[in-house]
């Protein structure tokens, strides 16, 4: 974790998420940068490489917003052109490496720029999601079981985001309604944000909603997202 707690991103709301294996133009990015949205992460699962992790970096280094990197895998971490690198702890991983293993692979590479490191509690909530997949996330979870997911990553591991992540779908506005009111560290709700009233509603409970698939279907509903 940065020494630095008091940092930019805990005034933000909106974040753009956009994955290095999906194409945009520049008249996208130039929307997107316009929106009003706060910062953009550069974040995906499936496909996922240095190469192509450094190429969509480039497109968006002439642009003065705030830019973060969450990265897949250490192999995909890129620190040229980015302010923040969010590491995710995926909580409900049933598979170690996304917990620990792979941060200590990370460490003991010695690649590690720790200004730049921002860890944040996962807690991914859609089966069907590449990313529950991936770490073969247990996420049949009970509200009770997911605040104490949140509570343990803010009380014993100190994290400072809680990251409820539905990764393709909308989710339940009452979990995250209970979890702003359970805990103190920054809560950040991504998925199936694709419309003014589903950004408003999560927007009332969470600190900072995470848009991404909708950029790449209809630039008009992303900017619903932003400016509502």
């Amino acid at each position: 974790m940065s020494d630095n707690d008091d940092v930019p991103w805990r005034d933000w709301s909106h974040i753009t998420k956009l994955d290095p294996d999906k194409p945009i133009n520049k008249r996208a990015l130039d929307t997107i940068v316009s929106s009003g949205t706060d910062a953009i992460m550069v974040s995906g699962t499936q496909n996922i490489t240095r190469e192509n992790t450094s190429m969509l970096i480039s497109l968006l280094r002439h642009y003065g917003i705030p830019k973060i990197l969450e990265p897949v895998t250490p192999e995909a971490v890129v620190y040229e052109g980015i302010d923040y690198v969010f590491v995710p702890l995926v909580l409900n991983a049933m598979d170690s490496r996304w917990i620990v293993g792979k941060h200590v692979e990370w460490i003991k590479s010695g690649a590690i720029v720790w200004d730049k490191v921002i860890p944040e509690a996962y807690i991914v909530l859609n089966p069907d999601s590449a990313v529950a997949k991936l770490t073969k996330a247990q996420t049949d979870l009970s509200a009770d079981d997911v605040v104490a997911y949140a509570l343990y990553a803010e009380k014993y591991l100190h994290l400072p985001i809680v990251y409820v992540e539905y990764s393709g779908t909308y989710g339940d506005p009452e979990l995250v309604r209970e979890l702003s009111k359970r805990c103190k560290a920054s809560i950040f709700y991504g998925g199936g944000i694709d419309t003014k009233e589903k950004a408003k509603e999560m927007k009332q409970y969470a600190d900072v909603i995470v848009v991404g698939n909708v950029v790449y279907k209809s630039m008009d509903k992303f900017l619903e997202t932003v400016q509502f």
